[in-house]
């Protein structure tokens, strides 16, 4: 009876969860249901999944409106109605200038159109068209023209809340989506508190004198049917790349012996052979041969295009993807079982993941939906966070500023709070996880045999593809398994890198940087990697991942691959990364593993590091079967921890051990270890994938560290701020230059080993700025001097402030501050237009001005305002510029002793204790540029907190473990630096008082 029932996915306007409107449904004896959320179908593919356990038959519709006001309701008779649905609403969501008209105005084939009564009772009705009555508009039926014809009419009994909680939630979503205060909502922007669903008894009681719209609403209702199969493995996606099945499975064999050559050799292991048979056996299947084609094609494409790529995830544990140019991990070196990848037992869909550069994914998506067509990206549900719903619901309430600052922070005594901040708390907590906008996917793309909107909208993000309104777990409910096309800056850093070689190095032969083999025996990375002096490189420069390769001393490739998963945040949680490198280091220790986790994981010495070793040890351990395994680790992912089907293998799992005679507390820390760590591992071949990447980095690292510095700038870096990256040039040798309208280009440029920064790093220099200074100098040469400059490339003075201040007018070796006063005498404040071509150039008069002289000093502050950051040493704008004698190379000879030292902060990390205090990891720079890791415990981080940027007196004990130096902090202050020379009239600084250079102050801190 219930035609128009909206979910919370009915965005800033329903308050009712998919499952829990079922299960109201199921209490109030509803046996059929009709989905309609506003403009969306979020929630369609979720109801008819669960809709089975409540015993409902489900039926899927949109109620279409413009904002909230409501124009029809559309019900799909079958699933090609729920498509023609989804098709017409795609339309307004692609195109957000169109409106929602009134009366439907196309023919849509097996639909039901419902209007409600007040919007359509002058409208001559189709046959597949009705009024909706509401139990409001009773009272006027009883008076029109349509009493006396029933025949057309229908319930409209709307449900968007449960209750009263519920509707005045509903209130408060209103007010944040129009912005407004709740006391100035208007009631046109609310819904009707009577929205809520009734006992099926009452509600036919309500319409007892209108019978015959009780049996239209039944009739209405029969004959809607949708299905969706969730219990079938095969596969929703483009069935065949070729014409047929067939022909796709003997392209697909082709290939891979095509590509044993290529990555073998003539000399190749019949083991090879064996593994190849097995594997193209399995993916046939399963039927995932078009899904390896596709990825082929989309990667012959890249490497057509020039575009580095990595494939990675456990698709790196299949040779065929290997063979196929998919992955470059060899998985017969690694021993990589393809079962983790594909198996007979496996429900959910195989997995690549394809990383290109941030530069080239764009394109990749572009290729990709115009080569296939049943395409889109995949959404993903932005919800409610508690602290931005207690800053949104404390606005809506009216809340000053620092209130609701307060409350954001959590400052507060909850038992002296009013009303109005309890209410606010009390409703971000019930809000807390309602989705509140839709975003899209990292990198999840679908690819689909039947159209997208077979299965749902899609409406068009700014990125201009359209984008499912379903998520990724929805999808693969469904059995439509994703395309990941992902980007990141490593790859980026990469190419250009090699470009930069070519050019700063032209008679040297060409890198070959996809020469892994080399690298791996390489003892320049091998000494990079032991020392852990990686910054820059992919995957191993984070402070964390440092300590650990100190720790571990890794210097090979296996070494390398089992620490990209070691350092992931489960093995550390579950006590074992100690227990790893204890076993690493020390061959003895290796004996305390437990001798069936040691024979399960030899490699590792008994310790849980892959994905892989979860699954083992749930099948050999636990005795679960392979697809029990698989939903274990599945499970542990986070996405699936509440569903009944993961609690059932973990009650196996306990269950088969108990039989099994293994004892319950051993049983019970392995599980421990298992839900610690599982869901944030990688995959071994995951990790070797991230570890071929980490060794090109580290080879061009280890033999053109400027040329890779250059490149890491340009691409924005990595863990850290460009300015660590333009230090770490510096400490290479590396002589770095402010960006100058002669020489820098828009990116940093690299000319010897002197870096050029980019005019693109100057803050508030405008794109446009920069196009015509380059295109200026390409086309007419060099610039001569300021005036040449101004006659040639049209400026505002704003922007040629910005260019004189870095000083990138050095070359006319006049004083920046008396090139200001020219340019303001000579600079029209106008707006800037083209140069208009003249016959004859006019003389410039030249003006005197004074003579005028700036420091060093002030150099630095114009950059930290331009760069955001000084390109000398920091330490010399301290107020009273003396390091002190210790330094980071002191400190191993200091352990177990308290030290003070001076550290400029690069960066910090934060994490809970087990009793949820905030503890504090830091990294610094000392004088030397030489790195000093801290470690601050909650009362001394409380006490002495990180004041933002700056140069920090530390005090503390200096810790050493396994060759790794931290300091562990029982005092921080943060030293005053000198005031801003520009402005500032005096100063304790020896380079403000004297006027000196900085060239004086390196003499009076050597050590």
């Amino acid at each position: 009876m219930y035609l128009n029932c909206h979910t919370y996915y009915s965005l800033r306007y329903g308050t009712v969860k998919p499952e829990r409107l079922l299960a109201i449904a199921s209490e109030n004896g509803v046996q059929t249901l009709a989905l309609t959320d506003i403009n969306t179908t979020s929630a369609c593919l979720d109801i008819v999944r669960l809709s089975e356990t409540y015993k409902i038959k489900p039926v899927l519709g949109v109620d279409f409106r413009n904002k909230v006001q409501q124009a029809f309701i559309l019900i799909a008779k079958n699933n090609n109605g729920f498509q023609n649905i989804n098709q017409y609403l795609s339309k307004f969501l692609h195109h957000q200038d169109l409106k929602i008209p009134e009366r439907l105005d196309e023919a849509l084939e097996d639909c039901f159109v419902i209007y409600p009564y007040q919007k359509g009772k002058d409208f001559e009705l189709k046959t597949n068209e009705f009024l909706g009555i509401s139990p409001k508009d009773l009272n006027q039926l009883k008076f029109s023209k349509w009493n006396k014809h029933r025949e057309k009419l229908v319930i409209l009994k709307t449900v968007s809340f449960q209750n009263k909680k519920g509707f005045n939630t509903h209130r408060l979503l209103r007010a944040i989506d129009n912005n407004t205060l709740l006391s100035k909502l208007p009631k046109s922007e609310e819904g009707n508190e009577n929205d809520i669903m009734l006992p099926y008894d009452e509600l036919c009681d309500i319409y007892s004198e209108f019978p015959t719209l009780i049996s239209n609403t039944q009739k209405l209702l029969d004959h809607c049917t949708i299905r969706f199969d969730f219990k079938s493995t095969e596969p929703k996606n483009q069935k065949a790349f070729t014409d047929n099945e067939a022909s796709d499975y003997e392209l697909l064999e082709q290939l891979t012996y095509q590509g044993i050559s290529y990555r073998y050799g003539d000399d190749v292991d019949p083991k090879i052979y064996k593994r190849i048979e097995k594997e193209l056996s399995i993916i046939k299947q399963k039927g995932f041969v078009s899904y390896f084609l596709i990825n082929w094609k989309i990667l012959e494409y890249a490497r057509s295009k020039g575009y580095f790529y990595v494939g990675r995830g456990s698709g790196a544990n299949s040779i065929i993807a290997y063979l196929l140019r998919i992955t470059d991990v060899d998985p017969i070196e690694l021993d990589l079982y393809f079962e983790r990848f594909i198996n007979l037992f496996r429900q959910n869909p195989p997995d690549f993941d394809i990383d290109f550069s941030w530069k080239d994914r764009e394109d990749i998506t572009q290729f990709i939906f115009k080569s296939f067509k049943h395409t889109a990206l995949l959404t993903v549900y932005n919800t409610f966070k508690f602290r931005a719903s207690v800053r949104e619901l404390g606005k809506v309430f009216g809340l000053p500023k620092a209130e609701i600052d307060k409350l954001t922070a959590g400052k507060f005594n909850v038992n002296k709070l009013d009303r109005l901040s309890l209410l606010v708390l009390k409703y971000s907590r019930y809000i807390e996880g309602f989705p509140n906008y839709l975003g899209i996917h990292a990198g999840g793309i679908l690819i689909s045999e039947k159209s997208i909107h077979y299965y749902g909208a899609t409406f068009m993000p700014p990125k201009g593809f359209p984008t499912t309104q379903f998520d990724m777990i929805a999808a693969e409910d469904i059995g439509l398994y994703k395309f990941d096309i992902l980007s990141q800056r490593g790859l980026g850093k990469i190419k250009d890198a090699v470009n930069i070689v070519a050019y700063n190095h032209p008679n040297q032969p060409k890198l070959d940087i996809h020469d892994i083999k080399r690298f791996k025996a390489d003892k320049r990375i091998k000494y990079l990697l032991k020392n852990a002096k990686a910054i820059g490189c992919f995957y191993v420069e984070s402070p964390a991942m440092r300590m650990l390769l100190k720790k571990l001393q890794v210097n090979d490739y296996l070494g390398l691959v089992a620490a990209s998963s070691v350092i992931r945040p489960g093995v550390a949680k579950s006590g074992m990364m100690r227990q790893y490198i204890l076993r690493y280091r020390y061959p003895e220790k290796r004996r305390e593993a437990h001798p069936v986790l040691a024979n399960l994981m030899p490699d590792t010495y008994g310790v849980m590091v892959y994905q892989e070793d979860v699954i083992k040890v749930a099948h050999y351990f636990g005795g679960l079967t392979l697809g029990e395994a698989d939903m274990l680790r599945r499970g542990m992912s986070g996405k699936f921890r509440s569903r009944d089907e993961f609690l059932k293998v973990k009650q196996q799992f306990f269950d088969n051990c108990r039989n099994d005679g293994k004892p319950y507390e051993f049983v019970a820390d392995v599980w421990r270890q298992i839900e610690s760590f599982a869901g944030y591992a990688f995959a071994k071949g995951h990790s070797a994938s991230y570890a071929v990447e980490s060794y090109q980095s580290l080879f061009l690292k280890a033999y053109y560290p400027l040329e890779y510095m250059t490149a890491t700038i340009n691409n924005f870096g990595g863990f850290y701020r460009t300015e660590l990256y333009v230090h770490e040039a510096r400490m290479h040798g590396g002589n770095i230059e402010s960006p100058c309208v002669n020489n820098s280009s828009k990116e940093a440029i690299i000319k010897g080993k002197t870096i050029f920064l980019g005019l693109m790093f100057l803050q508030s220099l405008e794109s446009k700025t920069i196009e015509r200074i380059l295109i200026e100098r390409l086309k007419n040469g060099k610039f001569k001097s300021l005036d040449d400059f101004i006659e040639r490339v049209p400026i505002s003075i704003e922007q040629i402030s910005i260019l004189i201040k870095i000083n990138a007018f050095r070359f006319a070796k006049i004083n920046k501050r008396e090139l200001l006063w020219e340019a303001h005498l000579k600079i029209s404040k106008t707006v800037v237009q083209e140069h208009i071509m003249t016959l004859f150039k006019t003389e410039k008069i030249n003006y005197k001005t004074p003579e005028l002289s700036h420091t060093d000093l002030e150099n630095a502050f114009d950059e930290i305002e331009l760069l955001g950051f000084p390109l000398c040493n920091p330490f010399y704008l301290l107020e009273q510029p003396r390091p002190g004698k210790m330094r980071a190379r002191h400190l191993l000879a200091f352990k177990d002793k308290y030290i003070s030292i001076k550290g400029y902060l690069i960066t910090t990390k934060n994490t809970s204790t087990s009793n949820g205090k905030r503890m504090y990891f830091g990294t610094f720079l000392d004088y030397d540029g030489d790195f000093i890791d801290t470690v601050h415990f909650p009362p001394v981080a409380a006490k002495y907190p990180f004041r933002g940027h700056g140069i920090y007196e530390i005090t503390g004990k200096v810790m050493v473990e396994f060759d790794c130096v931290n300091i562990e902090v029982s005092r921080m202050e943060r030293a005053a630096i000198i005031e801003d020379p520009r402005y500032a009239i005096k100063s304790l600084n020896p380079t403000f008082q004297k006027k000196k250079s900085f060239k004086d102050l390196k003499n009076m801190n050597r050590v």
